[in-house]
C-alpha cells in the first residue's frame, strides 16, 4: 500500500480553495516546495490517502525554507499586525485551529474526498481560523473554500467506479 500524503490542514484548505478560485499550481515554485505535486494527486485522486501533519509535511519537506523540518521563512504582517512574524508559527496555529474545528489530529489518516466532505460541514467559521486576516480576505477564502468543496466532490462522484 502506497503511503499517504502527509499534509498540514491549511495545506488541503489552501489547494481546494485555490482550485475553487481556478488557480491550480501546476508549476514549481521558486522555494522549491510541493504544492504542485500534492496538488496534482489531490484533484487527479480523490481516494488518495492524506496524514494530518503539523510539522513539516509532503508540500515543505523540500523548501528551501525547510530547515530541520522548521519553516524559517517570514510572512508580511502589514496587513494582519496580530499574526506571528514567523510563518511556522502562524501556519501552526492556523493548524491547530483547523484541527480543534474538524476534530482531527497529528497522524490520522483518511481520503481526500473525506477531507473534503468534513471541510463540507464548516459554516462560517473561517473567521476563527484566519482572525489575525482582514475580513474581506476570509470571505474570499471561504467563497473559494466552498466552489471548490463543491467542485471537487462533485467531480469525485463522477470519478468513482460504479459497485
Amino acid at each position: 500500500m502506497p503511503q499517504p500524503l502527509r499534509i498540514k490542514p491549511h495545506h488541503f484548505v489552501d489547494i481546494v480553495a485555490d482550485y475553487g478560485a481556478g488557480e491550480v499550481a501546476t508549476e514549481p515554485h521558486e522555494y522549491g516546495h510541493g504544492v504542485h505535486l500534492a496538488t496534482a494527486r489531490i484533484l487527479g485522486e480523490q481516494d488518495l490517502r492524506l496524514r494530518v501533519e503539523l510539522g513539516a509535511d509532503d508540500i515543505c519537506r523540500p523548501c528551501k525554507h525547510n530547515v530541520d523540518g522548521k519553516c524559517g521563512d517570514t510572512i508580511d504582517i502589514s496587513f494582519r499586525p496580530r499574526a506571528p512574524r514567523s510563518k511556522g508559527e502562524y501556519n501552526l496555529l492556523i493548524d491547530q485551529r483547523w484541527c480543534g474545528l474538524l476534530r482531527i489530529k497529528q497522524g490520522d489518516e483518511m481520503t481526500a474526498r473525506e477531507l473534503a466532505r468534513l471541510l463540507g460541514q464548516v459554516g462560517e467559521e473561517l473567521g476563527v481560523i484566519y482572525q489575525e486576516e482582514p475580513a474581506a480576505a476570509v470571505a474570499d477564502r471561504a467563497r473559494d473554500l466552498r466552489a471548490g468543496i463543491e467542485k471537487y466532490l462533485t467531480e469525485a462522484k463522477r470519478a468513482r467506479p460504479p459497485r
